[in-house]
């Protein structure tokens, strides 16, 4: 394996470091594309969905899937639980045929509900949700209710299965819907005692009271749990409400954004026309002049002429800028591109006697598109050429970063970018140079960006200034490509 390296050395003027001569205007385009998506975007979005939710239920799939799943398994482990203290402990006598059969249908039913509950792909509609709500509260208290009156005892433990729907109607219905349930469990309660207390006389006042006691105490918890929710939900509803706004706002901003935009696009670009048009009209004006000899007039139509063909190059620019061409890749030697920019940037580095150097490995591959890398490249290394000084060299140097990208490296000797300068290096119509559309470097950073790649300033520091171009790797070659290496120097002129 190994690398070439070429150079291109001149011997005329020296140049002028141009990284901080007259600025011309800022413009800052937002991402168009992003802010097309944002506002074609269909259906309704998650805050939407939080704000507009029904308060019967959880807002989605998952969080009702998970809300069901706990009543569910409660229920069946209470149901397990109070069975096997009244088979363990003789206080309540043995569990009679009738009570186990009861018990284990309402497991059962609430076992067959889980399996649905977990096997759900979509949302269940409304109407499936409160039928579903009420049966399980019917269910729960039915059963509660009947066990209670098969225990054939003054304190049946299995009325605790009734705090479970009391707290379904906690977290789904309003507070008169909770109050219905409670009422109900109240009055199984009192039902179940006053059917015991028919068939075991004499009747002791105090079950009654401590049945009341317990009824109360479900109130209590399904008030409080109750409240507790609703808070929770305004709480949420006032955030959503909230976020909906700044969604609102970010919107917006944005197209406020968009337009401030359009008009400094517009102002730039009627600044940088202005002066080429003006010295075109005044210069074909003067050659009108019958006054002039021919020469003047021929220099008036030079200065017409060069103007124009700066027009040109301005608006064939900002077209590369505004409406860049996709990217057509395909896996390319990274040293065959650098070469061939190195060729063409020689005639302008031999007038600024400015050496040119590439060194890259000859199996070094990118996913590149060849003319548009190529363009970004001579937009950095012409901008390299001009800022080296007198007998300076700009390298081009390429490698793997030994993971997926190519970087290529495109460093100068010469002054360093000015701070107040370097954040705005690649912004459009931003230019150091008095001449400069101001699109070089922000054309090649759009390049970049369109392979998937990126283009940074990786250096400045006095006599290395450096940007880093990155592309995805094509092909990567796992030995040390610094083993053998072929320089080869171009003639001087």
């Amino acid at each position: 394996m190994r690398r070439q390296v070429q150079t291109i050395q001149s011997d005329r003027q020296e140049s002028t470091p141009d990284h901080s001569v007259g600025v011309r205007q800022r413009v800052d385009l937002p991402s168009s594309p992003r802010v097309k998506k944002f506002r074609q975007s269909k259906g309704p979005s998650v805050i939407e969905k939080l704000y507009t939710r029904s308060s019967f239920t959880a807002s989605d799939l998952p969080s009702f899937r998970r809300q069901e799943t706990v009543f569910i398994l409660l229920n069946i482990g209470l149901l397990a639980l109070l069975l096997t203290v009244h088979s363990v402990f003789a206080f309540w006598g043995r569990p009679t045929a009738a009570l186990v059969a009861v018990a284990g249908v309402a497991i059962l039913i609430n076992a067959v509900e889980l399996v649905w509950v977990r096997g759900l792909r979509q949302q269940p509609k409304p109407w499936t949700l409160t039928l579903l709500t009420w049966s399980s509260i019917c269910l729960n208290l039915a059963v509660a209710g009947l066990l209670a009156a098969l225990v054939d005892h003054e304190d049946s433990p299995y009325f605790a299965i009734a705090i479970v729907p009391v707290l379904v109607a906690a977290f789904r219905l309003s507070l008169p819907a909770l109050a219905g349930v409670v009422g109900v469990a109240t009055f199984l309660n009192l039902a179940s005692v006053d059917y015991f207390f028919r068939h075991h006389s004499p009747a002791d006042f105090g079950e009654f009271i401590e049945a009341g006691i317990s009824s109360l105490i479900f109130a209590i918890a399904g008030l409080l749990v109750s409240l507790l929710v609703r808070q929770i939900r305004e709480h949420e509803n006032n955030l959503a409400r909230n976020l909906l706004e700044l969604k609102q706002a970010k919107e917006k901003l944005l197209e406020e954004e968009t337009l401030a935009a359009v008009g400094r696009l517009s102002s730039a670009i009627a600044h940088e026309i202005r002066n080429p048009v003006a010295m075109i009209s005044s210069s074909l004006a003067m050659a009108k002049r019958s006054a002039i000899d021919t020469e003047q007039r021929d220099e008036m139509c030079e200065i017409a002429a060069r103007e124009a063909d700066r027009l040109e190059k301005l608006t064939t620019d900002f077209l590369s800028y505004a409406r860049p061409r996709p990217a057509e890749t395909s896996p390319t030697v990274v040293l065959d591109t650098l070469a061939y920019v190195a060729s063409v940037c020689r005639a302008h580095a031999v007038e600024r006697q400015v050496t040119i150097e590439v060194e890259a490995a000859e199996s070094l591959e990118a996913e590149l598109d060849p003319a548009q890398i190529q363009q970004a490249l001579l937009n950095l290394v012409m901008n390299a050429v001009d800022a080296s000084p007198r007998g300076g060299k700009v390298r081009l140097e390429s490698d793997w970063d030994g993971f997926s990208e190519v970087r290529v490296w495109v460093t100068n000797r010469g002054a360093q970018i000015p701070d107040a300068v370097l954040p705005r290096i690649f912004e459009p119509f931003f230019t150091t140079r008095a001449r400069g559309t101001g699109l070089g470097l922000a054309i090649a950073r759009n390049i970049a960006r369109a392979h998937g790649g990126d283009l940074s300033i990786c250096s400045n520091q006095p006599d290395n200034i450096c940007f880093c171009l990155r592309l995805p790797a094509a092909k990567v070659v796992a030995d040390e490509v610094t083993k053998d290496r072929h320089v080869s120097n171009s003639d001087r002129r």
